[in-house]
């Protein structure tokens, strides 16, 4: 039994543990690690030859020793193992595509096609048409066998690969074909121009500058502009940025029922100045339909529409393109749109007639009325329709009276205003003309001694009498006064007190409701209470202000929790 033991304990001699090492080893072996670490020694490299990295952990890059305690650390149990690996396609590896046209059977064979006698599908699965007699029974029109498919095994990339079993030889069959097209136009290009040549219709001189100027690459002509195509389908987005030192377009006009602001795409196309009564022409910013209708942009989109127009009947034109040749185009046609309609007008007016009402006055004038409705005020205001003429200033302007050239303050001297005219200083004035001017620059002023009118002299009053008049006048006033106070202090101190007393209970049933619905809206989500900022704001009231100190809750009041019960 001893023996059997060594017998047995010698067989395993090779899987005994790994002797401990020394306390020295051990430091060595921690020192290497940490200069391999740092990048000081060299990593250690496995069977393959390939480094370690000596930040991997040692139970993944060593061996365990009850499996081969000789092996060194290696990483190779790490790396997919290349006998387990899957056997995938190669990359020239595809589907076979047509029929083997080569070997064609004569006659129907066992186990074939009964439509088209071919041997690799049955009748159920074949793709030609059905025929009226199938060849199992006729023999004859055996069509030829489809390739045996091999079995594809892809991988993760062969799987994605759009262009995998594409044949390089397809886009050589492209190119032949489109130059066999380029060089039949060119053929028939040059035999045109051989018989206008011939023809006489071109000159020689003219043929060589059209091949001069002649560019065989214009392959983008046929291109729309960047946002220049005219379809419904398609959306373009355009970012709408502005300045940040400009003022924002909701800013310039607070008032809620002014023109609308448009959050999401920042327009605001109406005039946010039209209840203010002020001049478009005078402000700033009028809205995105006065800058979109104004200056050249109403010719620009006219000349756009035109070249859509042009394009869809036939003609090659385009507005960034050839935009000289676009604009000559449109006043060619505006010009043959205008004698058109004025031949059409002359030939209906030669055949019926009537050319006589044409040139009668207009109807307002004939009938001294309109059907245009107006509607005005009590004081003469127009409240609907002609809109009133915005006044540039509440003066008269460039009126001209008494026969002047000039206006009043055209003229000043010595600080006075006048007409420059005559140098009239007197405004209501008639204009004298040269020999004004002479008279009123002359030191001489007639009539100066007629100017002054006698004054009535007034009698003088002893200080006496200036108080006793002076206390009769006030003895009168306080007789006056006392008849008013007893006529209406009767009537209405009663009259106040009952207004005063209802104006109160109205402001107190208000001063409720407020304070419910500022409980209400409290008990609302924050972010889903309504806005208050575009509310009309009144200053309060007495009424009001006396309501709200009636019903105010005093934290600092004893008696205060018992005010609700």
């Amino acid at each position: 039994m001893a023996e059997e033991a060594t017998v047995s304990a010698e067989g395993i001699v090779g899987l005994d543990e790994p002797k401990k090492m020394t306390r020295e080893d051990w430091r060595k072996k921690k020192e290497l690690e940490e200069q391999r670490k740092l990048g000081n020694a060299p990593a250690e490299v496995d069977e393959e030859g390939k480094d370690i990295n000596p930040h991997i952990p040692q139970y993944i890059s060593s061996v365990p020793w009850y499996i081969d305690p000789s092996k060194r650390p290696t990483l190779k149990h790490q790396r997919p193992q290349e006998e387990e690996e899957a056997p995938y396609s190669s990359v020239g590896e595809w589907y076979k595509r047509g029929v083997q046209e080569t070997s064609v059977s004569t006659k129907f064979r066992k186990g074939a096609c009964e439509n088209c006698g071919a041997i690799t599908h049955k009748k159920k699965d074949c793709l030609e048409r059905p025929r009226k007699v199938g060849a199992r029974y006729t023999g004859n029109g055996i069509a030829p066998d489809e390739h045996s498919q091999v079995h594809l095994d892809l991988d993760y990339d062969g799987k994605r690969d759009r262009w995998n079993g594409y044949d390089p030889e397809e886009h050589q069959r492209i190119v032949e074909e489109y130059a066999k097209v380029d060089l039949a136009k060119r053929t028939l290009k040059a035999q045109k121009l051989q018989d206008e040549l011939a023809s006489g219709k071109l000159d020689q001189s003219e043929r060589e500058h059209d091949s001069e100027d002649e560019d065989e690459d214009k392959y983008a002509d046929d291109i729309d502009m960047p946002g220049q195509n005219f379809d419904s389908k398609r959306r373009i987005t355009v970012r709408n940025l502005r300045i940040r030192e400009d003022t924002a377009k909701y800013l310039r006009n607070l008032d809620p029922n002014s023109a609308y602001y448009d959050p999401k795409t920042r327009a605001m196309r109406e005039n946010p100045y039209s209840n203010t009564g002020m001049n478009p022409d005078e402000v700033g910013y009028a809205g995105d339909n006065f800058a979109r209708y104004s200056g050249a942009t109403i010719n620009m989109a006219q000349t756009q529409l035109f070249a859509w127009e042009a394009y869809e009947r036939g003609s090659e034109v385009h507005l960034q393109a050839d935009p000289t040749k676009l604009e000559l185009l449109h006043r060619s046609f505006k010009v043959k749109k205008e004698d058109f309609k004025e031949k059409l007008r002359d030939g209906i007016l030669e055949k019926y007639g009537g050319e006589e009402h044409l040139d009668a006055p207009p109807r307002e004038l004939l009938l001294a009325q309109t059907e245009d409705y107006v509607e005005y005020s009590r004081h003469g205001a127009v409240l609907k329709g002609l809109e009133k003429a915005v006044a540039r200033s509440k003066y008269e302007e460039d009126v001209i009276i008494n026969n002047h050239t000039c206006i009043w303050g055209s003229y000043w001297i010595d600080g006075f205003w006048g007409y420059k005219c005559c140098h009239s200083m007197v405004k209501q004035s008639y204009c004298t003309g040269e020999s004004g001017i002479g008279i009123n620059n002359s030191e001489c002023v007639p009539f100066d001694e007629g100017l002054m009118e006698p004054q009535e002299e007034e009698e003088h009053k002893t200080l006496l009498e200036m108080h006793r008049d002076k206390m009769m006048k006030d003895k009168k006033k306080k007789k006056k006064s006392k008849k008013n106070k007893k006529h209406n202090s009767e009537g209405s101190d009663s009259e106040d007190e009952e207004k005063k007393k209802e104006k109160l209970r109205k402001a107190l049933e208000a001063e409720d409701k407020r304070v419910k619905h500022v409980d209400a809206i409290m008990q609302v989500e924050e972010r889903k209470r309504p806005y208050t900022s575009l509310q009309e704001i009144k200053a309060p009231t007495e009424e009001e202000i006396e309501a709200f100190r009636m019903k105010r809750c005093r934290a600092d009041d004893p008696m205060a929790p018992f005010l609700g019960q």
